[in-house]
């Protein structure tokens, strides 16, 4: 028996996926979850085969960072990434997150059941298509600190509060994100925001 956790933040879109894989005699959803940074608590309490996540998710975290923390703190748990996002620079991330799987959730669903069979295997699946988009794809152009920084502001935060956040001074902050606003050629910060989220590296 495959024991899997999915993480998605839409109620109907999880608890349709919990019946359909329900169906299959080999899996079994033991947590679900619509937040991302419940994933790895409910990871450690139910030590699931292979955690199904989305990427977008309300929280602290997303669905790439809570698979690093996986990765970290339950290597044994394989992650597959099911995702509306079909951009290239998710799937880098991905990458870089060591992730097992990246499906898009256009797949249908006896893809969807293989790719968790394979991955629960030792296997790993990538959408061909996205795969050599982001092989050709720029590498991210942001250090550390400037996504950390541009995570903040995406998610609502204004300079002093981000300072404050990230133990940085407020000139800090605000020279940060010239700098950011600068690297992508974005006309403001908002529209950093956009594009670094469009490419997946944010």
């Amino acid at each position: 028996m495959i024991r899997l956790l999915l993480a998605e933040d839409q109620h109907v879109v999880r608890g349709a996926l919990v019946a359909l894989l329900g169906l299959e005699p080999d899996l079994e959803v033991v947590a679900e979850t619509g937040s991302a940074d419940d994933v790895l608590p409910r990871a450690l309490a139910f030590r699931p085969d292979v955690a199904v996540l989305d990427i977008e998710m309300p929280g602290r975290t997303d669905g790439l960072q809570a698979a690093a923390a996986l990765k970290e703190k339950l290597p044994d748990c394989r992650t597959l990434m099911l995702t509306s996002l079909g951009r290239p620079g998710l799937l880098r991330r991905a990458l870089e997150a060591k992730v097992d799987g990246f499906l898009l959730k256009t797949a249908p669903p006896a893809e969807l059941i293989a790719a968790v069979r394979q991955v629960a295997s030792g296997g790993r699946v990538l959408d061909p298509a996205l795969a050599v988009a982001a092989w050709d794809l720029a590498d991210n152009p942001l250090t550390p600190r400037e996504k950390d920084v541009l995570r903040e502001l995406a998610g609502g935060a204004e300079p002093p509060e981000i300072a404050a956040r990230l133990h940085l001074s407020t000139g800090t902050v605000r020279n940060v994100l010239t700098a950011v606003v600068g690297k992508l050629n974005a006309r403001n910060r908002t529209d950093a925001v956009r594009i670094a989220r469009e490419t997946g590296w944010l």
